[in-house]
């Protein structure tokens, strides 16, 4: 199955690791450190022009999505199930 990121993003739900509020990014210091780490490594994708609301971590990537935590959660919850 596949869960729609925003833009032309869609990810398969096998890859998908965790999903974040973008807040989480301001507020911990572990989480600046693992989005530093991951743009070193494996990259950082932005997604569209909009602001970004959540961060999704897949195996290979971090994508700044500009879908609210709570739809993404509940689409990868709908292709689950």
């Amino acid at each position: 199955m596949y869960i729609h990121l925003g833009g032309e993003k869609i990810i398969r739900t096998s890859q998908l690791v965790a999903i974040f509020d973008v807040s989480i990014e301001q507020s911990s210091k572990l989480s600046r450190q693992f989005v530093a780490q991951a743009q070193k490594n494996r990259g950082v994708e932005a997604i569209g022009e909009e602001e970004p609301k959540s961060i999704v971590v897949t195996e290979d990537r971090v994508y700044y999505s500009p879908i609210s935590t709570s739809t993404l959660k509940k689409r990868a919850h709908h292709m689950d199930g």
